[in-house]
């Protein structure tokens, strides 16, 4: 089942909270099509654009694969925009109308959005709708967005929290939520802090944790007695589970991170940056502006632990807000023993803190030396979040080049590694980054002349790509998933990608994604660009030749297929192609692509693998072999394969193998583990799945740990991976 579910949704990324994760890396690491050099190739470019009918600040959200009643199944791209709408639109473009588009204003009612001049403040103009970016719960097929709108008079604001059928676009039950919110102040115990709509505008990002919809809250140009609100509700009843003030002394500590989402950890804790207010937490009060906050979830909302920069006063003062940016949560091995969990952000003076999770350091008034580390004016200033690749850290400040800035032993370079030749004006960009695994790093952002840049993520000197995307939105933030790069205009979504037509660019073995030669039965991964309009799975079996008009000729013989994407297609060797050199072309809507040529071997033994190396195999339990489930010495597991060639009994190719009688390999089987022959109790197709090969075998006497794990079919021996023995 694990392999079926791999060969139909292999290469397909979701993106559907801001920056892609609760740590907010920035980055899509399953990108496939986008490489340096196809970005480069001059057929790289402008897809499409989407008409929408508010400026776009919110970053555009992805979803592969979604059934759309009554329309089909499509990858969906989200905007929100601030006209209060929101569009779910076909990712690839051939479906130019909305796939569903909802709005929250009704003039027959009276309902309206507020605008920059009712609330007399321009930082976001004309109106305000829809500011911060939804997120998205997939297991439920739920969108959470905040609205903003003014309604029966001019100065009369709601904001709710609405949660949408992400296939429809209509409200789940209990949805819209009014949002009202007040807090115990913490002087004498008699004074209360409301929440009042008119003061707030929903800035950063929605976090969904552990069932909680998160909203944090900044104020529109500093106007009124405001707080920082951190402000949760239940994700299936959208009751008020949780309210949190930063400042219930006194006021201000807006939370805005220029339209970051809070962060979040493993453990549930939150990490989010105050803006200029008052700190009154060194000397036994409640106020934390100026400040990196970490509140607990245990219980409630409640901090646990803070940083307060020594010049907060002087920030204030200058409205040099520490919460200009927002919190990057560093991924495990980037720490050092003494500080393994680290957080990195900056602010608009420039400078960049290094913080370490479990102990962040409090406030000292002389220096900031209490932290793991700190580097002044480092960059310039910084309104968005960095992004993280590769054990390095991306900053793009205002009236600065883009910077990269590595990690080695939990410290940050004390000078970047590597810059762009390109400065960035006011306000400097928030940078985005796709890769595959640690290769084809590509830094996406978007400046405030309204163009799409991409740079070598290893060599930021060279820069790989420009073109304008019509009209700028600040911090605005690109979206990359499946081979396309989404932004948010003034007025549109617009899309990139490769021009070209159909190509197959690789043939590679699909349990490893590894090159090299196949064996007629083997299950193999195509990729390219332009393949299909959309993904689609096969239904059938035996598996169709032909799935979303997209066929495959190996030696002219057509191929079984189990999944076609624009830039991946997975797909069976038919057993009828002869031993020797061979040929591929992808067939387009009967249109041929460029050929490739394969090596088939009478046997080419691959085993399918969990994330980096670690062997799918089952244990004698049922359990998923790895360091959480060991296989017990002298038990028997088994392991599953592709590309054992022919077999005793033949099957028709793209045919799922039968349960009785059991049919094997016609060459012979044997394995190792740790060096050590394993016994093979069965080696033989997997009944039920087509194209997978199983060996049950016995694990040698072995002590507790990590062996390599090997299976040779005839003269061809597998690749290994790791199998993990226990007690």
């Amino acid at each position: 089942m694990l392999v079926l579910a791999a060969l139909s949704s292999s290469g397909q990324v979701s993106v559907l909270t801001y920056h892609n994760d609760l740590e907010r890396t920035g980055h899509n690491l399953e990108e496939r099509i986008l490489t340096p050099w196809t970005v480069s190739s001059g057929q790289f470019g402008q897809l499409f654009s989407d008409t929408v009918d508010g400026p776009v600040y919110a970053q555009p959200l992805y979803m592969p694969e979604m059934n759309i009643p009554g329309k089909g199944v499509y990858d969906v791209v989200f905007v929100a925009t601030e006209h209060d709408s929101v569009y779910a639109f076909d990712a690839d473009g051939v479906a130019t109308a909305p796939l569903w588009h909802v709005n929250f204003t009704n003039s027959a009612l009276g309902i309206s959005t507020a605008t920059a001049e009712s609330l007399q403040c321009e930082s976001i103009a004309p109106e305000i709708g829809i500011t911060s970016t939804p997120v998205i719960d997939a297991t439920t097929g739920t969108l959470y967005v905040v609205a903003m709108t003014s309604e029966h008079s001019p100065d009369n604001y709601v904001q709710r929290l609405h949660a949408l059928d992400v296939a429809t676009g209509a409200e789940r039950p209990g949805s819209p939520v009014e949002i009202q919110a007040s807090t115990p102040g913490a002087g004498d115990g008699n004074t209360t802090v409301r929440f009042k709509p008119g003061f707030y505008k929903q800035r950063p990002g929605l976090l969904l944790l552990n069932g909680v919809v998160y909203t944090a809250w900044s104020s529109h140009c500093d106007a009124g007695n405001y707080h920082g609100w951190l402000i949760g509700y239940d994700s299936k009843t959208l009751q008020q589970v949780v309210v949190y003030t930063d400042t219930p002394d006194w006021y201000a500590g807006s939370f805005w991170q220029s339209g970051a989402a809070p962060a979040a950890d493993e453990n549930g804790n939150i990490f989010i940056i105050s803006g200029n207010g008052t700190f009154t937490a060194d000397h036994g009060g409640s106020d934390l502006g100026e400040s990196i906050i970490k509140l607990s979830t245990t219980n409630g909302l409640s901090v646990a632990d803070y940083f307060t920069p020594f010049n907060n006063v002087l920030l204030s003062q200058k409205e040099l807000d520490f919460g200009s940016s927002g919190t990057l949560l560093l991924p495990r091995g980037t720490g050092s023993p003494a500080h393994p969990n680290l957080l990195v952000s900056g602010s608009k003076e420039g400078s960049i803190y290094l913080l370490d999770r479990d102990n962040m350091g409090h406030f000292q008034p002389n220096d900031d030396s209490q932290i793991v580390q700190s580097l002044p004016s480092a960059v310039g200033p910084i309104f968005g979040i960095p992004v993280y690749f590769n054990n390095t850290v991306y900053f793009s400040g205002a009236d600065d080049v883009l910077k990269a800035f590595s990690i080695r032993d939990g410290l940050l370079s004390e000078r970047p590694i590597s810059q762009s030749v390109t400065t960035f004006p006011y306000p400097g960009t928030v940078p985005s980054i796709s890769a595959l695994g640690s290769q084809n790093g590509i830094v996406w952002l978007i400046d405030s002349a309204a163009q799409l840049h991409a740079f070598d993520a290893m060599h930021l000197e060279k820069e790989l790509y420009r073109a304008s995307v019509g009209s700028y939105v600040k911090f605005s933030t690109p979206t990359i998933a499946s081979g396309k790069v989404y932004v948010g205009t003034m007025n549109s979504l617009v899309a990139f990608g490769l021009l070209n037509q159909a190509s197959v660019d690789a043939i590679v073995n699909a349990a490893n994604f590894q090159p090299g030669p196949v064996a007629p039965g083997s299950i193999v991964s195509i990729f390219g660009s332009n393949l299909v309009p959309r993904a689609t799975s096969a239904r059938t079996v035996p598996l169709p030749t032909e799935l979303g008009r997209f066929s495959l000729l190996v030696n002219g013989v057509p191929s079984p297929i189990f999944f076609v994407s624009p830039t991946q297609v997975n797909a069976q060797i038919p057993y009828e192609v002869s031993v020797g050199r061979g040929t591929a072309i992808g067939m387009v809507g009967g249109n041929p692509s460029p050929p490739v040529t394969l090596t088939i071997d009478p046997s080419a033994p691959s085993l399918w693998l969990l994330g980096q190396n670690q062997a799918l195999v089952q244990n004698q339990d049922g359990t998923i072999n790895g360091p959480e489930h060991p296989a017990l010495a002298a038990s028997i597991v088994t392991a599953y394969l592709t590309g054992q060639g022919m077999l005793d009994v033949p099957i028709p190719t793209g045919s799922a193998a039968p349960r009785d009688p059991l049919i094997g390999a016609a060459a012979q089987v044997s394995a190792t583990v740790g060096g050590l022959d394993a016994e093979i109790r069965f080696a033989g197709m997997a009944p039920g799945a087509v194209g997978v090969f199983q060996v049950n075998l016995r694990i040698p006497t072995l002590a507790p740990g990590d062996y390599q794990l090997a299976v040779e079919v005839g003269a061809s021996i597998s690749n290994t991976a790791l199998l993990t023995v226990g007690r």
